[in-house]
């Protein structure tokens, strides 16, 4: 297992020796808030939604890469024997390279110690047992902010975003929405997504979501990467 040093000053202020009282921790849980919203772009706190990393839910304490539900942790870090806690954490959001080199997890680090330790009192509460629902209710967090920048919801759209048939042509997509309205788009202007999710599109029912200033630039989500080759045909 890979060995850590304490941080004393969080165990103390966290509450880990038994000498800090729960106004101090709970105080310095709110000011690590500001630092978790930048966390909330790549993690979600609800159990089971995972997002660019995953889920944080019920992790404190637990070894990490050990949800089964996420399949895109890295070997290093299946290998590493990391139990999420005070001192890893501390570690980890220092320098994420140093502890597992290689490491997917686009994150230069929190350098500040003081932020550090504040960000791992809301922790300590947001991944424990429950601690997702806790940090919402005692006014920590929003609910939205504890899901995560999670993408929209694209099980139920207008019919002006239900894809019915998309051809390309020379240099261009042409899609034709639920409403009939058929749209010229450049094709190095069309992102092609899929979403698996329950939130995702309806099986045969790609999404159109517009983008950029003049709403030129789309993406076309697809419910499985089987439609693509289905539902996008070559005809002029």
């Amino acid at each position: 297992m890979l060995k850590f040093p304490v941080c004393a000053a969080i165990a103390v202020v966290i509450g880990f020796t038994g000498t800090a009282t729960a106004e101090d921790a709970a105080e310095l849980a709110k000011e690590g808030v500001p630092a978790y919203r930048l966390c909330t772009a790549c993690h979600s706190l609800q159990p089971g939604i995972h997002l660019s990393g995953p889920s944080l839910a019920d992790l404190w304490g637990k070894k990490a890469a050990s949800i089964e539900s996420y399949g895109r942790y890295t070997e290093g870090l299946k290998k590493a024997d990391i139990v999420w806690g005070a001192d890893t954490l501390n570690a980890w959001l220092a320098n994420p390279q140093a502890i597992v080199p290689g490491t997917t997890m686009t994150f230069r680090g929190v350098e500040k110690k003081e932020t550090r330790m504040s960000l791992i009192a809301f922790l300590r509460q947001a991944m424990a047992e429950g601690g997702s629902a806790k940090v919402v209710k005692d006014g920590l967090i929003s609910h939205d902010s504890a899901e995560g920048q999670i993408p929209p919801d694209l099980s139920s759209v207008g019919e002006n975003q239900r894809i019915k048939e998309i051809r390309h042509c020379r240099d261009a997509y042409y899609v034709t929405t639920a409403d009939g309205a058929e749209f010229p788009f450049w094709e190095t202007n069309v992102r092609i997504k899929t979403d698996t999710s329950a939130r995702g599109p309806q099986k045969g029912e790609p999404v159109l979501l517009r983008s950029g200033m003049a709403g030129d630039r789309v993406t076309v989500v697809f419910s499985s990467l089987a439609e693509i080759s289905l539902l996008v045909a070559e005809k002029c």
